[in-house]
């Protein structure tokens, strides 16, 4: 091959990327066998969206996968690393409405172009396995799962009040409706009651919490924020007796609350929007019903609530006090307070909890603290913006004075629970869940059919396993908003699989989260006619590393752990947590560039120009100024991305690998800079120019170990060494950039490097060559296998086992001492590791920087902390 030959200068990534690519994929290199008798490890990466291109930004999580997946298979393991398409959701539909095409040739010609993009990057993906999940194999063993969930108790259909976006015409998630509005069509969002198909995952709320506590290779930040989202409350279920003798037919009004040691703080009670009572009371009050409305339009997300400013109505409804004899509360319908949380219902203790502090203080409500520091003066503790959640102990409490806060809820408890109302007891302890059931019905077209049918007389009925797959319809138009599959002529007319008579198939299909929830499993066997193989997907699973975006911390990765056990009930895994080791990377960011008052621009039309600490940009072809906006996340719509086929034609993929890498932690987002990639594209050539240039004079590979070393050499060998051990450790625990810094090091050294000894000096040189490109390959893998061919190996790097780092070479001779004068750091001491104290105190005082700084005074004493630290005391 000419590009190989010792004559060559620069490395022409153009010919050589290609070239070894087309080599891996000949050798099936990436191809792993579930019959393999290794240990296996599975690398994952959250597959992506077939939106239509990719930019460099999304393969930063791709590239990290794939650093792994070298590394693994260099250390001796089976590695499954495969790759697939999210391809269901609205994107397809969108696109088919705006440019008259059918989703599915929208979504296969995407994923055409992206697994193209993908390859460029010398991914060490199994693309044998390769699925989309709206391919028929793919969607038809997820109806089965449907089904089988069903068997076991684990699908539910009932009505629920649903987010309704009257333009898209389907439900939305809470997060997906934002002031209010749909956050795609903008419309604004009504509040519907609607019969939905959902999963029983808060069957496994107590487990999915309590497993949380094994995932010990989970960042803390994803697992408190699904702890969060579980939302585990122990507390009391209390009934406040009104003080008419019934409301609308009511006798009391029930609440759920985890501080009943609050009880004597009460101001006041709230109602969720959504609560029956306050829909009765909607039904003879306007005011009522226009509050109601008001605080639909302005979004019912967690979030939303959150944040929004707290605001009620007075209904003119009093309850009593459990405990102050002739005390009333008013109720208030409030924005607040969630009907999918206890009962939809709380009493407000304005001193003690911030939410109602901030609604007392708006309606000029009383703030009674009853819980204060054990330290502070009962006469003088006060509460006025900022409730006191702390511990302490209960005052201004009659019977509840003096106890602690745990003291006091169980004190409360007990005397309510002994106390009747409306034919039971006045309270009743309960644990409750912030989790709520998985509603999974969406009116749309592209998405998986759910596998039921509904009968005027037998109900709803599942579709017979043998008559799977329930597939879409091709022949469906977007002339009118909506799903498609209601209006369709002839899809939705089936006979009743119980009876026989005319029945209607569900129009709804399946939320695109259910398609990400167990896509893991099916590559263990992506051809299986079956969801899975369970011996096989319990050879694989979990997951060893799964990598991705942090924004999927919640939904993404809740509903998968549901899965594997909804799996496992059902015989398809035996396995309770999907994913062993779970790391969500930082994003690629870029700067902003546009016309003044204009479009934005694409990097590549932009100059960017700098003198004297300022920089300026004008455009590429005109020269006119162009203004320089804030560093964002690459996006389609700020124009600030570049495309793999970009850097693979003006520096090739090793180097974005190695920048996107080397920059900063992976956690953390990385900028994408000219300078930056310039900087990477150097060392790659200066890679390959530290093995060419030596290449003639090194001994054949396979020389046997010399006797000797001189000392020169032997600081060669030891440098070597310890980058093996220190790029090993840097890669386990996935601190690529540390790892890239090791590898540069040992560049240094081996550029700096002049033989002691002709023939051990060049064996040691091979040697920390070969170490060079190893260490260097999963991340650079192109360079390291033509530098690998140029050092005159035969076997590729890709089937080269990992180096191993000598144990004899690590023990260092020396240790590096902080050296103080009188307490501060003003150098460092080198000393033998076994100089005794005296030998210590003797180099420390010859130091010319402790001479500077005693300027001519005698030393009063030396301390010497063993291979700690070394103090000169003047």
């Amino acid at each position: 091959m000419p590009f190989m030959t010792a004559s060559t200068e620069r490395y022409n990534p153009r010919n050589v990327e290609a070239y070894w690519q087309s080599v891996w994929e000949e050798r099936g290199l990436f191809r792993c066998s579930n019959e393999d008798p290794r240990p296996k490890y599975y690398v994952l990466e959250m597959f992506p969206y077939p939106s239509g291109r990719i930019h460099i930004g999304h393969t930063r999580n791709y590239t990290m996968g794939d650093v792994v997946a070298r590394y693994r298979r260099a250390r001796g393991y089976n590695v499954l690393h495969p790759m697939g398409w999210d391809a269901f959701g609205m994107p397809a539909e969108n696109a088919a409405m705006q440019n008259k095409v059918h989703p599915k040739e929208w979504t296969y010609a995407n994923i055409a172009t992206m697994r193209d993009q993908l390859k460029l990057m010398g991914f060490s993906i199994d693309w044998s396995r390769e699925f989309a999940t709206c391919d028929v194999d793919y969607y038809a063993q997820q109806q089965r799962l449907f089904l089988d969930f069903r068997e076991a108790g684990l699908v539910k259909r009932k009505s629920a009040k649903v987010n309704w976006d009257p333009v898209d015409q389907t439900v939305l998630a809470n997060e997906q409706v934002i002031d209010g509005r749909g956050w795609r069509s903008g419309a604004v969002v009504e509040q519907r009651e609607l019969t939905q198909w959902f999963f029983a995952i808060s069957d496994y709320a107590d487990d999915l919490l309590e497993e949380l506590k094994g995932l010990s290779r989970w960042p803390e930040k994803v697992r408190v924020m699904q702890e969060k989202w579980i939302g585990r409350s122990e507390g009391l279920k209390v009934r406040f007796e009104f003080a008419d003798e019934t409301v609308s037919g009511e006798e009391y009004l029930e609440v759920f609350t985890t501080r009943p040691d609050t009880l004597f703080g009460a101001a006041f009670m709230a109602l969720s929007p959504d609560h029956p009572l306050a829909a009765k009371l909607a039904a003879t009050d306007e005011k009522a019903a226009a509050f109601i409305a008001e605080c639909h339009r302005r979004g019912t997300s967690a979030e939303a609530i959150e944040t929004a400013e707290k605001s009620g109505y007075d209904t003119g409804l009093r309850v009593r006090h459990p405990f102050v004899e002739g005390a009333v509360l008013p109720v208030y319908i409030a924005n607040f307070v969630l009907m999918g949380y206890g009962t939809g219902a709380i009493f407000g203790c304005p001193a003690h909890d911030q939410r109602d502090l901030d609604f007392a203080n708006r309606y000029g409500l009383p703030v009674k603290p009853v819980v204060k520091p054990e330290d502070a003066d009962p006469e003088n503790f006060a509460v006025t913006d900022e409730a006191y959640t702390g511990p302490g102990r209960l005052y201004h409490s009659d019977f509840l004075d003096g106890m602690t806060i745990e003291e006091g809820k169980d004190e409360v408890a007990r005397r309510l629970e002994a106390r009747t109302i409306g034919g039971g007891p006045q309270a009743v302890r309960e644990v409750n869940f912030r989790l709520r059931d998985w509603g999974i019905s969406r009116q749309r077209y592209w998405g998986c059919p759910i596998p039921m049918i509904h009968c005027e007389s037998c109900g709803s009925v599942p579709v017979p396993v043998a008559d799977l797959p329930v597939e879409l319809p091709d022949d469906i138009d977007f002339d009118k908003p909506g799903n498609p599959l209601d209006r369709h002529p002839t899809w939705k007319n089936v006979d009743c699989p119980k009876c026989g008579k005319p029945a209607r198939r569900e129009t709804d299909t399946m939320d695109t989260f259910v398609d990400s929830s167990w896509y893991f499993a099916r590559f263990t066997a992506p051809k299986a006619d079956t969801p899975t193989i369970p011996d096989v997907a319990d050879a694989w699973l979990p997951v060893d590393q799964y990598i991705g975006g942090i924004e999927h911390a919640i939904l993404h990765l809740l509903y998968s752990r549901f899965f594997v056990r909804a799996m496992q009930k059902t015989g398809h895994l035996d396995l309770k947590e999907p994913f062993a080791g779970l790391f969500t990377q930082g994003m690629v960011v870029h700067e902003t560039y546009r016309e003044p008052n204009g479009p934005f621009l694409p990097p590549e039309d932009v100059i960017v120009e700098e003198s004297e600490g300022t920089r300026r940009a004008r455009h590429a072809k005109t020269g006119a100024a162009i203004e320089i906006g804030p560093i964002e996340k690459m996006s389609k719509s700020k124009r600030n991305t570049v495309g793999p086929e970009e850097i693979s034609r003006n520096y090739g993929a090793d180097t974005a690998r190695w920048f996107m890498l080397s920059d900063s932690p992976p956690e953390r987002d990385v900028q994408w800079s000219a300078a930056g990639v310039e900087g990477a594209h150097r060392f790659v050539q200066r890679v390959w120019r530290l093995v060419t240039s030596a290449k003639e004079g090194l001994p054949p590979a396979g020389t046997a170990l010399p006797s000797g070393f001189s000392e020169a050499d032997e600081a060669l060998r030891r440098a070597t060494h310890a980058a093996i051990r220190d790029v090993t450790d840097a890669i386990e625990n996935l601190r690529f950039n540390r790892a890239i810094a090791f590898v540069h090091d040992l560049a240094n050294q081996i550029g700096g490097h002049e033989c002691g000894d002709r023939d051990s000096g060049l064996w040691a040189h091979r040697e920390a060559l070969e170490a060079l490109v190893l260490l260097s390959a999963p991340f650079m893998p192109h360079l390291a296998e033509a530098c690998w061919q140029t050092l005159g190996h035969d076997k590729l790097v890709a089937e080269t086992a990992w180096p191993e780092a000598d144990a004899a070479l690590l023990r260092e001779d020396e240790v590096t001492l902080p050296l103080q004068v009188n307490g501060k750091k003003r150098d460092d001491l080198v000393v033998a590791r076994d100089a005794s104290k005296e030998t210590i105190e003797a180099a420390a005082l010859a130091s010319e920087t402790v001479q500077r700084f005693l300027e001519g005074r005698p030393a009063r004493k030396v301390i010497v902390v063993p291979g700690r630290i070394v103090n000169v005391v003047g």
